[in-house]
């Protein structure tokens, strides 16, 4: 009698925690429905600006160290000129609002080991390291929870070039091979690893993910309120083991989501990460996917890439992830001040203009139903017996007519998103021909919303 009671005293509290436990499709919600946001590299190697000892270092930016060999002490000698003194997080994440992003992503540890956030277990952070002296993280969360947007931790949880035990692998160019997909490059770097400082070694890897990247990720998903997504990156030499401790440490934050890339294949994670190119149809498997992609030719700050992708290259790459269930994660490369470049600034103004206008085309929609589209592409968003179809119509057509295949429903109305002018639309079969004005109310992306 005494268990049984002691059964039904328990019991509430048993059934109120699984109430509580959110399931995956719930954490995973307002990221599918955010569709857009912001990817932030920055360290102290935005001081470099991609230059060592007065040459350009080839794909440097974030990763200078590994591809100069900068031995440990040299390199950090660098983070004691390292002082964002323009840093203003309200500006960056006011910025992130205003081009439609609902989430960021900010490397607060990238594979250099350097902690952009007040650290006990190790002081190569920029705190400690640094004539600034602040931790970054903080202001940026508090900015993040004003402007209602969601905030991530990039952490690099195997290769760390400084502190004693992490991984380090060779960063390799993939450009001639076919189609390299991430497996094949995490076996490559498995079998190219290499430090090139005997201080790198002087600690074992299990040591460091116990003393340094374990207690690391604790403070992060600690001291910032809530944590939105932990983004990690190149399991280079990661064990099962090591994989386990860091996951076990995500409890710290129950509604958090995870990418794919701590530990394959065993820790699959919430979404799939390709990498700077957008997935073909082919591709897709139905899973949670997000490309992250840079705005130029690289990630961490480099004072010499000038190589901006243009606004209409954004936008349509954005219509484009979003017409096959995907999110994308724009990078931006802040410099050594703490500023956004001006390229980054240009675009992410451009950007924001059409989604003011466009946005409800991309937010909570759903990948296209219809057969590939020669004029552009087409998202989807259901509320309860509608569906709306937003035709993203990159080439307008010149005779007036859009021809749309597919579709087979009950036309309600046809109107331009940009004005809201109806348009008239006859059903031929399982084709909608739509009457468009001769002049397209945006040359980039003119979105149409087709109510069935």
């Amino acid at each position: 009698m005494k268990k049984l009671f002691l059964f039904l005293l328990l019991l509430p509290a048993a059934l109120l925690h699984a109430q509580q436990t959110p399931t995956r499709d719930q954490r995973m919600q307002w990221w599918r429905d955010a569709r857009f946001g912001m990817f932030i590299h920055w360290g102290d190697y935005a001081q470099l600006a991609g230059n060592y000892k007065g040459h350009q270092v080839g794909r440097g930016g974030e990763w200078i160290m590994n591809r100069g060999k900068i031995p440990v002490l040299e390199y950090q000698q660098f983070a004691k000129q390292f002082n964002p003194v323009k840093y203003n997080a309200d500006a960056w994440v006011k910025t992130a609002r205003d081009a439609g992003m609902k989430y960021i992503v900010i490397t607060a540890k990238h594979h250099d080991g350097f902690a952009m956030f007040k650290s006990a277990a190790s002081k190569w952070n920029i705190v400690d390291a640094t004539p600034y002296g602040k931790d970054v993280l903080a202001p940026l969360s508090a900015a993040c929870k004003k402007y209602g947007i969601k905030l991530g931790f990039y952490y690099s949880q195997a290769q760390d070039w400084n502190n004693p035990g992490g991984a380090a692998a060779r960063k390799i160019a993939t450009e001639g091979w076919p189609n390299p997909d991430s497996t094949q490059i995490d076996a490559y770097t498995q079998a190219h690893t290499g430090h090139w400082d005997p201080l790198q070694t002087s600690a074992s890897m299990s040591e460091y993910i116990d003393k340094v990247a374990v207690p690391q990720v604790k403070e992060l998903l600690t001291n910032y309120g809530e944590v939105a997504v932990l983004w990690w990156d190149t399991p280079t030499n990661m064990t099962d083991e090591y994989a386990q401790k860091l996951q076990d440490a995500l409890q710290l934050q129950p509604n958090i989501i995870t990418n794919d890339r701590l530990k394959r294949p065993n820790f699959a994670g919430d979404y799939k990460t390709p990498e700077q190119k957008i997935p073909g149809a082919a591709e897709l498997d139905g899973a949670d996917w997000e490309t992250c992609m840079t705005m130029n030719g690289t990630w961490g700050y480099k004072d010499y890439d000038h190589k901006w992708k243009s606004t209409e290259t954004l936008i349509r790459n954005l219509a484009d992830i979003a017409s096959k269930n995907g999110n994308y994660l724009l990078n931006v490369g802040p410099d050594a001040l703490g500023q956004f470049p001006d390229g980054s600034l240009t675009a992410l103004k451009g950007i924001g203009q059409w989604m003011k206008v466009n946005g409800e085309s991309i937010y909570a929609t759903q990948g296209s139903p219809l057969p590939p589209l020669s004029w552009g592409r087409c998202t989807r968003k259901t509320t309860g017996t509608d569906t709306t179809l937003y035709l993203h119509v990159f080439n307008w057509p010149t005779d007036g007519q859009l021809h749309v295949p597919g579709i087979t429903g009950k036309v309600k109305n046809v109107r331009l998103l940009a004005n809201g002018k109806q348009l008239k639309a006859t059903s031929n079969g399982d084709e909608l021909v739509i009457n468009v004005p001769a002049a397209a109310p945006d040359l980039i992306d003119a979105v149409i919303a087709v109510r069935l």
